[in-house]
C-alpha cells in the first residue's frame, strides 16, 4: 500500500461524488441504512464517510433521535459531505478508523462502506470498531466482491494495465477489489475480539448514461489517478478518453448496465 491509495483530495471528491455516487455506492448505502432501521434510539459510528452517501441515507431512513457521527481519513471528502447534507442528529470528523477518538462502550452500532480495504491494519480497525461498541452493538460494513463479478471497474482495470504493460497500474486489484476472500475476513474479525460473523453476498444494478461518466469516475475519481498520472504526466485526459473507448467497444455508446456484487459483513460485540 501506498500513500496514493488512500489518498482521496483535490479534485478526487467531488468526481467521485458526482460520477461515482449513484453508478457503484448509493444502492449499497441504502441496503446498509436498511439493516440499521432498528437502532432507535440509538447513537451510530459512521467511518471512511467518504463523501456521506451511507450518511444520507442514515438520515432518510433513521428517525432523528438516532444521533449519527460520521468520520473520515481525508477531510477533504469530509468537507464535501457536509455541503451535501446539514442535519442536527449527524456530527462531521476527521479520524482514523485505526484510532478512533471516542470513549469505550459509546455506540449502538458502528457502520462502514466500503472502506475495510482501505485499512492497512484490519485486525486494529476492526479492535477499535468493537472497542467503542455498547455490549451487544453491531458491527457492519460492505467490501467489494472481487474484481471479475465488478465488469465495469474490470474493464478499467485491465485497460489500464494494458496501456502500461511494464509498470502495471494495480489499484483496483490492490485495494477497492483486494479484501473479498470470506475466510480472511472471518479471520480477521475473530482476531480482533468478534465472535460469530455473518457474510451475505449482495448484487445491485445500476446505469450510466454514457461510457465516458464511467471512465471520468473510474479514472479520475479513485486514486487510481495517481497511479495513471505518475505513469503518463500530463496525459489524464488522453487516458480517459482510452478508458472511454474501451467501454464503448464493449457496450456501445448508450447507458451502461451496470451489474456489481459486494460482501455484506454482520458481527456484533
Amino acid at each position: 500500500m501506498s500513500a496514493t491509495d488512500v489518498a482521496f483530495a483535490g479534485s478526487i471528491p467531488a468526481i467521485y461524488e458526482q460520477y461515482l455516487g449513484s453508478l457503484l455506492f448509493q444502492p449499497f448505502a441504502e441496503d446498509l441504512a436498511a439493516r440499521l432501521k432498528d437502532v432507535a434510539p440509538g447513537r451510530i459510528l459512521e467511518t471512511a464517510a467518504g463523501t456521506g452517501i451511507v450518511t444520507r441515507a442514515l438520515v432518510k431512513t433513521l428517525p432523528p433521535k438516532v444521533e449519527i457521527v460520521a468520520t473520515d481519513l481525508n477531510q477533504a471528502m469530509l468537507d464535501l459531505a457536509q455541503t451535501k447534507l446539514q442535519a442536527p442528529n449527524v456530527t462531521w470528523r476527521q479520524a482514523d478508523a485505526q484510532a478512533i477518538p471516542f470513549e469505550d462502550n459509546s455506540f449502538d452500532a458502528v457502520v462502514c462502506q466500503f472502506g475495510a480495504m482501505f485499512f492497512p491494519d484490519k485486525q486494529a480497525a476492526f479492535r477499535e470498531a468493537r472497542r467503542v461498541l455498547k455490549p451487544g452493538g453491531r458491527f457492519l460494513f460492505n467490501v467489494w466482491d472481487s474484481l471479475e463479478k465488478n465488469q465495469l471497474s474490470k474493464i478499467v482495470s485491465d485497460q489500464a494495465v494494458e496501456m502500461f504493460p511494464d509498470d502495471p497500474p494495480r489499484f483496483f486489484e490492490r485495494m477497492p477489489f483486494g479484501y473479498f476472500e470470506e475466510d480472511r475476513i472471518v479471520e480477521d474479525l475473530k482476531r480482533a475480539g468478534f465472535e460469530y460473523v455473518h457474510i451475505e453476498a449482495i448484487d445491485k444494478v445500476t446505469s450510466a448514461p454514457t461510457a465516458r461518466d464511467i471512465a471520468m469516475g473510474l479514472t479520475q475519481g479513485t486514486p487510481l489517478r495517481g497511479e495513471l498520472e505518475a505513469r503518463a504526466p500530463g496525459r489524464l485526459d488522453e487516458i480517459t478518453e482510452t478508458m472511454t473507448q474501451a467501454l464503448v467497444k464493449q457496450f456501445g455508446d448508450g447507458s451502461i448496465e451496470n451489474r456489481m456484487r459486494a460482501l455484506v459483513v454482520t458481527t456484533h460485540r
